[in-house]
């Protein structure tokens, strides 16, 4: 793959469009945009909310192929007093979003659509010229990755992966307490997506409950139960490490003096989502007879250029509260969010913790400080409002995105590595570089200021 990414940089107009995205297009700031949003399940319907509540956003076009799903949107939409938006999909044709995309005057499109739609629908949107705000999961192949990319620098269009946990509070004040070199010098960090989904990946087929009561999936379930539950079925890698993982490479400057170099994954046996469905459906339910290929806790390991150690965890399966299971350590100190405690050698207590609470105030970031009241009661303790706000405002300003197309498709290629890794017995692989040697030269640009 690094000789074809190399192939294609070779040609000149190539190079120099790539060149022009790494610098950020320089044309005049836009007051309002014009948006459509594809997909208006639950997760597009949270994205939804929050454009219909800015004064810069025209919502000028939705496309969902769900009956259901779009009435609520509407019904989303008249609530907000804001003008009906163009409608495609309502009767249920699966490539109505190319039309969407033909729309005259439109900047930018959200993409918050099952996996398997997001890199051709980035991919087509780009080449459209539409810029793109695209839920995690880049692609599921390797090659929808390198695809995504070359279409990005082939383009210029703007792109970005929507990961909002890069803007948990206490996240961004780590953020800040690692540039005040807090901790010293980073050596090891973890994170992950430990989260029991099983009420998410099963239920009864009812609208009206789209969490559990059940145990189908596929054609009989309903919402994410419809289409995310193949994917533990068919396929054995850490399938949704970009929470876990953003984060993580933001602290230590991925792709801007740092890269990954190599990864492994190990995956344990799978149990929980067998004994999940004869739990909620009997021994008897066609289901229980199903077998599924994702273990039940994948881990899988990073190293990076400048001798950082990253491990991640993807824990869905089983018992268990939410935690994605932070951890930054560095040569004088360290942050554990499951215990939401700090220790600074030379100021904590020896050999004890320290509640998080007083580091979090005083290194408390730009963006919660000026935005707290903005994002209160948005999705997930906030951290939905800064992420669209962010895309918004770099649109605007036509500036380069704070979660860039080399942060996408390297945050989320480690699905397609990692199960390569478990399905070549655990091997070591190395790791793409997306940049091609790029990253040695860009400078750290995420939430520096208030802005984005």
């Amino acid at each position: 793959m690094t000789m074809q990414r190399r192939d294609f940089l070779r040609n000149g107009s190539a190079a120099a469009l790539a060149a022009t995205a790494l610098q950020g297009a320089k044309a005049a700031a836009r007051p309002r945009l014009r948006l459509g949003l594809i997909g208006t399940g639950l997760r597009g319907q949270n994205h939804l909310e929050l454009l219909l509540h800015r004064d810069d956003v025209d919502l000028v076009a939705l496309c969902d192929i769900e009956p259901e799903m779009l009435k609520a949107a509407l019904a989303q939409v008249d609530k907000a007093g804001k003008p009906r938006p163009q409608v495609f999909g309502e009767n249920g044709d699966a490539q109505a979003w190319r039309r969407l995309l033909e729309l005259k005057g439109l900047d930018g499109v959200v993409i918050a659509t099952p996996w398997e739609w997001h890199a051709p629908m980035s991919i087509a949107a780009m080449q459209a010229k539409v810029a793109v705000g695209c839920e995690v999961v880049a692609g599921i192949t390797l090659q929808d990755h390198w695809d995504v990319l070359r279409t990005q620098l082939g383009t210029g269009t703007p792109y970005m992966l929507l990961e909002n946990v890069c803007y948990r509070r206490d996240v961004l004040a780590v953020l800040q307490m690692v540039r005040a070199g807090l901790f010293g010098e980073l050596v090891h960090l973890q994170g992950g997506y430990q989260h029991d989904l099983r009420a998410v990946k099963f239920n009864g087929g009812d609208p009206a409950r789209p969490y559990g009561g059940g145990a189908e999936f596929g054609a009989k379930g309903w919402s994410e139960a419809r289409w995310r539950t193949e994917h533990s079925v068919r396929r054995n890698g850490d399938l949704y490490p970009s929470h876990g993982i953003g984060p993580c490479a933001m602290l230590v400057n991925i792709h801007r003096g740092n890269r990954f170099t190599r990864i492994n994954s190990f995956a344990s046996k799978a149990r929980g989502l067998h004994e999940y469905v004869e739990a909620q459906g009997g021994r008897q339910h066609p289901n229980a007879a199903v077998k599924f290929s994702l273990g039940d806790v994948v881990t899988t390991t990073l190293a990076c250029e400048n001798g950082e150690t990253i491990l991640l965890q993807h824990d869905t399966s089983l018992p268990r509260p939410y935690s994605l299971g932070f951890r930054v350590q560095g040569s004088k100190g360290l942050w554990m969010d499951v215990n939401h405690s700090v220790h600074v050698e030379g100021v904590s207590p020896p050999h004890q913790w320290e509640p998080f609470e007083k580091y979090g105030q005083k290194f408390d970031h730009p963006l919660w400080k000026k935005y707290a009241a903005a994002a209160e009661g948005a999705g997930h303790g906030g951290m939905d409002f800064f992420v669209i706000h962010a895309f918004v405002e770099a649109l605007k300003a036509d500036a380069p995105m704070p979660i860039d197309i080399y942060d996408a498709v390297a945050w989320s290629a480690i699905t397609p590595l990692s199960e390569q890794s478990i399905a070549e017995g655990n091997q070591t692989l190395p790791f793409p570089d997306f940049t091609d040697g790029q990253w040695k030269t860009r400078k750290p640009i995420f939430a520096f200021d208030d802005r984005y």
